[in-house]
């Protein structure tokens, strides 16, 4: 193939990703292959002197949709020239100050006052064109839409959901295909709903990264900016100060905290504190001269797969997972990746004893970089690998994935065996899925409630692999413990269709825990829930119409205590408080049961600290974390656990 022929083919590779990254909300390719392709055009471009209209290294994000209305902006967005080497940041800076700030991954918007009031808010579009979002905007929980400044005020901010929020909306989520792939996919979905009351529902928040305009006011540094709109309350990106000398043990810093920032973030932003100095740099057709932006050098390794895992869910999807040959990522040793689906697998060509490279996507995630050897010598299984039934790839949006057709897959009822007995239901230690996989095949259980019978199996689990008297004990004692349980929990514990642990919660108080009451409700009844709807309600009503599910519920609460004697307490000294967690605990086994206990008190906990955070607990207060910072910046108290205990819950 010719470099002009490549550089056809990047140009429409990439126009694709980018179409489904910002128009579609989809990843049909990883971060780590789309930066390698960009690098590889814009390579073949200034060596061949050849630059198509159409080319993504002339054009920023992609043309709006359709059914949102189009607004042009005031000032094109450019995107930012990148580099992944600290050396190459020092060597912009010189000997100028810069600021150094997260490089926020979500969905760009662009928001208006006028008066003191917000009047519009438009997402980045293709960078000259966004989309209305206005109404959709005043549902960002942290977002002002009044603040004390009257002239016109346009800034640009990055709406995100923050990892907690993703992983509680996902839990919701019934169908694995249906579930989202990232927090950015999420967010950049629900705030371009045509439905606020649907963006409401998803937690979004909006951290502001640039002033665009100002009236009447003038600035001579960033940090003055930042200053400036963190006074009106909104929401700033966590940023630093830096020289060329010190730029490096920031960007450390950075690499450190990034695994406990609850905002994604893929890599930082660099650029000149000197306001004017800044705007007198112009720009080139495509950037900005006054910032740059840093991408993680992932740490990749080469590897050799060993095999494909399928791993079959509830909901009949069975996902791939590669198996490789441990190597040390980011500090931990990683010996697996999910490959997502088959489309994914297929594109990248594996087959078993291939050379691959893998890294850790936005230094978490573990991912497969690329095939070095790209055999494609792997079949599709067209058999379970639980119950043996016939597979089926069938296309969910974009992406192909593998089916069982089996309704009666032992793997499907695991599934929902696992479910039962996790944390957050009935929290049974010592039966994992491995576990309950053996017991279902063994007969010892058929359906949930068998779980608490398990006694009359004593002889034959003992002797199993892996069990033995003692084992057998722990696990007798573990189901014990769980028999007293809260009603909320145990709805949860059901597995019904969007109702993760916080809606079964948000249901049983709406009922005073009266699990009775809830059990009769109709569907126009739990509609009118705040935060239920008649998706919700419907799903619940459709579960307990089945009679073997009712009757199933009271098998299942004959061998049960239900104990909801936490009264919400309205007096307290958290009443209507919100409290952040972090780190690790000594007291609590995990931090849902201090969370509990907050809520019993009247408080929430959040994921993130801001200015109506009450009070932020971690063990370690001295800790330079991205969360301490923030308290310290608003002068949201630290107090370790003992403390938290002593003044709040004694």
């Amino acid at each position: 193939m010719g470099k002009k022929e490549r550089i056809l083919e990047l140009v429409e590779l990439l126009n694709k990703a980018s179409e489904s990254y910002y128009a579609k909300d989809e990843e049909i390719m990883s971060n780590f292959e789309y930066d390698a392709l960009y690098d590889e055009l814009v390579s073949l471009e200034e060596e061949t002197g050849i630059q198509y209209a159409n080319s993504p290294t002339r054009n920023v994000g992609y043309e709006a949709s359709d059914y949102l209305p189009k607004v042009k902006h005031e000032k094109p967005m450019l995107s930012l020239s990148k580099t992944k080497s600290v050396d190459e940041l020092a060597a912009f800076l010189e000997d100028k100050e810069g600021v150094i700030s997260w490089k926020l991954d979500g969905l760009t918007v662009v928001l208006t006052y006028e008066n003191g009031r917000l009047v519009s808010a438009v997402t980045r579009g293709d960078g000259e064109t966004g989309e209305e979002i206005t109404k959709n905007a005043e549902t960002f929980e942290n977002l002002p839409l009044k603040i004390d400044f009257k002239g016109r005020l346009v800034l640009r901010g990055e709406a995100v959901i923050s990892y907690s929020d993703f992983e509680k909306i996902n839990a919701e989520i019934e169908d694995d295909a249906e579930k989202y792939k990232n927090p950015r996919n999420l967010c950049s979905g629900s705030v371009r709903q045509l439905d606020p009351s649907v963006t409401k529902k998803r937690h979004v928040k909006v951290i502001i990264f640039s002033l665009v305009s100002a009236e009447d006011k003038e600035f001579s540094y960033i940090t003055d900016q930042f200053d400036f709109l963190e006074a009106l309350g909104f929401s700033v990106v966590p940023h630093y100060k830096v020289t060329a000398a010190t730029i490096g043990d920031r960007v450390s810093q950075f690499a450190k905290d990034i695994k406990d920032y609850e905002i994604p973030s893929d890599g930082l932003v660099l650029i000149y504190d000197d306001y004017n100095y800044g705007l007198s740099l112009g720009m080139t057709a495509k950037y900005p001269r006054n910032a740059i932006a840093f991408k993680w050098q992932d740490e990749t390794r080469e590897t050799v797969l060993r095999k494909i895992e399928w791993s079959p869910s509830r909901t009949g999807l069975i996902n791939p997972v590669a198996v490789f040959d441990a190597v040390e990522l980011e500090g931990t040793s990683v010996k697996r990746a999910s490959v997502h689906n088959v489309s994914v697998l297929k594109s990248l060509k594996l087959g078993i004893g291939d050379h691959i490279m893998v890294y850790k996507a936005n230094m978490i995630i573990p991912q497969i970089a690329e095939n070095l050897t790209m055999s494609d010598n792997l079949t599709i299984p067209d058999s379970c690998p639980i119950c043996g039934g016939k597979t089926e790839i069938r296309a969910v949006k974009e992406a192909k994935s593998l089916y069982c057709t089996n309704p009666e897959c032992p793997a499907k009822q695991i599934k929902k065996f696992t479910h039962f007995v996790s944390r957050d239901a009935l929290n049974v230690e010592g039966l994992s899925e491995q576990t309950l996989e053996k017991f279902v095949d063994m007969g010892f259980i058929k359906d949930l409630n068998d779980i608490f019978f398990l006694d009359k199996h004593k002889e034959a689990i003992v002797g199993m692999d892996g069990f033995g008297e003692k084992s057998f004990e722990n696990l007798m004692e573990s189901i014990d413990k769980a028999r007293t349980v809260t009603s909320a929990r145990l709805i949860y514990s059901l597995g019904i269709d969007n109702v993760g642990l916080q809606t079964a919660k948000l249901l049983l108080r709406s009922f005073n825990n009266d699990l009775d009451a809830f059990l009769n409700a109709d569907s126009d009844k739990l509609s009118e829930i705040e935060g239920i709807g008649p998706i919700i309600a419907n799903s619940v009503k459709t579960f307990f119409s089945k009679e073997s599910n009712l009757n199933l519920l009271e098998e299942i609460r004959k061998e049960l205590i239900i104990s909801d004697n936490t009264v919400i307490n309205t007096d307290s000294l958290l009443a209507g408080k919100t409290v952040v967690i972090t780190g690790s605990l000594e007291h609590y086994e995990n931090r849902d049961l201090l969370k509990e206990e907050i809520e019993a008190l009247g408080g929430k906990v959040s994921g993130s600290v801001s200015k109506n955070t009450f009070v932020l607990i971690n063990n370690d207060i001295h800790s330079t974390s991205s969360k301490n910072k923030k308290a310290k910046e608003l002068n949201v108290p630290i107090v370790t656990e003992d403390e938290f205990i002593e003044k709040y819950l004694k």
